[in-house]
């Protein structure tokens, strides 16, 4: 028997993968976060399957539903929301099965920063401008940043980043990033990327608590810091250029 961690997507119940929607629909039983994943999800799940709200569960009490599934001979869905690979609780999940010796599998999800971007209309990754995103968050009472990624240290690279799990600390992310970004940089908050409520702001970087607090946006967002958010003038990429094409028709073989 198997448990599918399974990457739920941002929030819109079509965001699923088709990898995903056909894994539930095969399991016997599903674990899922109640409070994240929407319910109209769990509409892929087969006729009779044991569907348990693992919300307000402790780690302990979540494996041992996995355990005692998988003795009843279930492969097990675990629904998380966005991917598995980013701010999932995934690792210390794992860590138990495999001292179970139960199997497991990943199945990645729609991000929230993929969403958010496209919920922006735009790339993150714009020539000349930035070719990188940082994905990074803030430390809270649950989970501490480790030595050396602080947001002080990080903003030294200056590269365009994205923020997780941090609108309550609008006024930290500011007092990090200003030395190194500027006051007038400009920053887009998505909050519930890709669902009915979605929310979107777009200010510059001295301006961001402000807009948080006259927008009520206190927790599931993702905010942009970089020069990329407001790049017009930037030279087109080589990938379609007129220079690319003849090099093509004469070279096949180049890339």
């Amino acid at each position: 028997m198997t448990v599918y961690f399974i990457g739920a997507g941002p929030g819109a119940a079509d965001l699923i993968t088709l990898r995903g929607a056909k894994l539930l629909s095969e399991c016997n039983t599903c674990l899922y976060a109640g409070s994240l994943v929407p319910a109209e999800m769990l509409e892929h799940c087969p006729p009779g399957a044991t569907l348990i709200n693992t919300a307000k569960m402790p780690l302990p009490q979540i494996i041992d539903h996995i355990v005692t599934a998988t003795r009843a001979g279930h492969d097990v869905a675990r629904l998380h929301s966005g991917d598995p690979g980013l701010y999932s609780a995934v690792a210390e999940q794992v860590r138990l099965l495999q001292t179970q010796g139960i199997s497991y599998e990943i199945v990645p999800g729609v991000p929230a920063f993929a969403a958010a971007a496209a919920a922006l209309g735009q790339e993150l990754t714009v020539p000349g401008i930035g070719q990188s995103l940082l994905i990074t968050r803030v430390s809270t009472l649950s989970t501490d940043m480790p030595s050396g990624e602080q947001l002080e240290d990080l903003a030294r690279t200056g590269v365009t980043m994205a923020i997780h799990l941090a609108a309550h600390r609008a006024q930290q992310i500011v007092d990090a990033l200003t030395p190194h970004y500027g006051s007038d940089c400009p920053t887009a908050v998505v909050a519930f990327a890709s669902r009915d409520n979605q929310q979107i702001v777009r200010c510059t970087l001295d301006d961001l608590p402000n807009q948080l607090t006259l927008n009520d946006i206190q927790r599931t967002a993702v905010i942009f810091v970089g020069r990329v958010l407001a790049a017009s003038e930037f030279p087109d990429s080589y990938l379609y250029s007129s220079a690319r094409m003849t090099k093509l028709r004469t070279d096949p073989h180049t890339s």
